[in-house]
């Protein structure tokens, strides 16, 4: 594979914690140069200096708000100035917003959806054609284990973009496939990141047994593995593919009151 990957190019976004940096990480392992992209210029400092001292690779620091529809252009300019050329585009940046649909302001809405949904576009959109004119690549998007369960109260966006982002994988998956592309749409459940200390969350899902948890190293480990085999959508451990098995297979009544059940132990619905 390292020979494979040699001056090849992952652009990752949401890299400065969790699962972007571990992705820049074993992307690196592999021999790819990076582009990583986040709000927080220091963290990104910090991860490019660590990657490169340890790989050797080049890494390319790119600090965007996502939440800024501007944000996909001008990155794709800047980096085209540069004559970076990206043949891997990790669509990982995301937040959760916790609480109930209407106790949020519109802007808050707004914006999520901006960086989960409209990005996400914005990013293939701008990159795909560096894809096509290689005649390769790949293109990750970290879904969720939220976007294949049936819905419940509070952080009410939340599964319906994941859900949404694992439907607009499969349609470019099968639009690009005949070109080289491959789309993946990985849906990891419960994750050691700072994602529940950013949305508050942390106490609350920390009552939860060890058993549902994965690391991120695992977690893009696996994703990294469903890539390889060129897998469209793949739910990271056993247990998660069990649930998300069974909210498949049984009837959607019982499912959704098992969800519904159970949803103040991994949601703020207040």
């Amino acid at each position: 594979m390292a020979g494979e990957a040699a001056r090849r190019c992952a652009l990752i976004t949401g890299a400065s914690s969790g699962l972007g940096a571990e992705f820049a990480r074993q992307y690196a392992a592999r021999n790819f140069d990076l582009v990583v992209v986040a709000r927080r210029a220091d963290r990104l400092a910090g991860l490019a200096e660590t990657i490169t001292r340890q790989y050797g690779v080049t890494v390319h620091v790119e600090t965007a708000d996502l939440s800024d529809p501007a944000a996909p252009d001008h990155l794709h300019e800047a980096l085209g100035a540069r004559g970076v050329v990206i043949d891997t585009l990790v669509n990982n940046a995301g937040y959760g917003v916790p609480g109930s649909f209407m106790n949020q302001t519109w802007k808050t809405h707004a914006e999520f959806q901006q960086v989960l949904v409209n990005a996400v576009i914005a990013m293939c959109y701008r990159f795909i054609p560096h894809l096509q004119q290689r005649g390769f690549g790949t293109i990750v998007n970290v879904a969720s284990l939220a976007g294949l369960m049936p819905g419940s109260a509070g952080h009410t966006l939340y599964g319906p973009s994941k859900a949404w982002l694992i439907k607009f994988s499969e349609c470019l998956g099968h639009e690009l496939k005949p070109q080289g592309i491959q789309v993946l749409a990985l849906c990891p459940g419960f994750t050691y990141t700072e994602f529940h200390d950013v949305n508050g969350m942390r106490s609350q899902v920390s009552r939860l047994p060890r058993w549902l948890w994965m690391s991120a190293s695992d977690v893009v480990l696996e994703g990294l593995e469903a890539v390889d085999r060129h897998a469209m959508v793949h739910v990271p451990g056993r247990i998660n593919r069990l649930l998300a098995t069974g909210a498949r297979l049984l009837p959607a009544p019982i499912a959704h009151a098992l969800v519904a059940r159970r949803a103040r132990d991994f949601r703020r619905v207040d």
